[in-house]
């Protein structure tokens, strides 16, 4: 019989690369995750060609040596990010757009061949005798002492030694209930933890062909004055498959999806030509609801009180953490940091 059970809540990148690091040990593990799907933040979608469009997280580069050796070890394989040709600047909407290149670097942006949620899936794929729980929504934790106690939202009772918690550390504070209570300092810390990407609106766009490099372009955008704000080349690895991914402005949730459809390709057809008015799909995602913040945040500053003091301790008797990319004290927000207290939190539970 396992010496441990183990939940971790939460199945995004921290979640599951944890799973995987202690899944080869003699470990009871569970993945609870409440929405419907496994990769958190990280999403890609399939175009009508089947072209990887990433709705989520898509770039790392050299520095980020833990996702680096993570995909090697996955058998994965990244690719650079395109930047040949013309890029194009927006800083009014009565001026012509201005004309940049970007100098050839020696640590570019990568991307993960086929789309980042292969990394997702090849984590999954490597999981040993895991239980995995999609739907399912915790709202209380209680500490019974030798084990915890979580119950979800359908009255659904799960025990464990040890609980991970790898999710954004605003929502374990606005929407799980802690018996006895956390300590008044974490909790005053959770509600002023930035969710990395949260209000953030990407957006993707499949062509038949790549237009805009036939005509000496990269594909490059950065406007201030449009509703996309940056944009770039999305083709595929095997360069057989076309698109764009990008980001628009912020007051674009207001608008429908059709409505931003329009402005967006009415935008791109002013910059690239007619052949911008007929992509194969469009495609994008308003990063807000109840699996990424809940309430009004306030943020004062980029990453703040990401990878805080508070939210590296133990709590319950060392039965309860807080993880996920936000705890992480290096990158914190981006796919390396989610890897990094993986990483640091297998150790911890080795060690028990």
């Amino acid at each position: 019989m396992p010496s441990k059970r183990i939940t971790i809540v939460g199945g995004g990148l921290t979640g599951l690369t944890l799973a995987y690091l202690l899944s080869k040990q003699d470990i009871d593990l569970t993945i609870v995750e409440a929405s419907s799907r496994l990769g958190g933040r990280i999403q890609t979608i399939l175009g009508e060609k089947e072209t990887p469009l990433e709705l989520g997280a898509t770039w790392f580069s050299d520095v980020h040596q833990n996702l680096l050796q993570l995909l090697e070890t996955l058998g994965l394989q990244k690719y650079p990010q395109y930047a040949t040709g013309k890029s194009l600047f927006q800083t009014k909407s009565f001026e012509p757009a201005q004309t940049f290149f970007v100098a050839e670097s020696e640590s570019p942006s990568y991307r993960i061949a086929g789309g980042t949620e292969q990394l997702i899936k090849r984590l999954v794929d490597n999981l040993n005798n895991v239980s995995i729980k999609l739907d399912t929504k915790i709202e209380s934790v209680i500490d019974k002492g030798n084990e915890i106690t979580l119950k979800t939202a359908e009255g659904q009772e799960l025990q464990a030694n040890y609980v991970i918690l790898c999710m954004p550390p605003q929502l374990v504070g606005s929407q799980i209930q802690f018996s006895p209570a956390l300590p008044t300092e974490i909790n005053s810390i959770l509600p002023s933890v930035q969710t990395w990407m949260s209000g953030s609106i990407k957006f993707v766009l499949e062509y038949e062909r790549p237009f805009w490099r036939n005509n000496g372009f990269s594909g490059m955008l950065y406007s201030h004055s449009g509703i996309v704000t940056e944009m770039y080349d999305h083709t595929n690895f095997e360069e057989n498959k076309y698109g764009f991914t990008g980001f628009l402005n912020s007051g674009a949730s207001a608008y429908t999806q059709n409505i931003r459809e329009e402005l967006v390709l009415q935008q791109l057809s002013q910059l690239l030509g007619n052949d911008s008015l007929h992509p194969l799909k469009y495609a994008d995602k308003v990063w807000i609801g109840e699996n990424i913040f809940t309430g009004t945040q306030n943020i004062q500053r980029p990453h703040q009180n990401n990878g805080h003091p508070l939210l590296q301790n133990g709590y319950m008797n060392n039965k309860l953490y807080f993880s996920g990319t936000e705890t992480s004290t290096v990158f914190a927000g981006y796919m390396e940091g989610a890897i990094c207290v993986a990483i640091k939190m297998a150790e911890i539970i080795k060690s028990y």
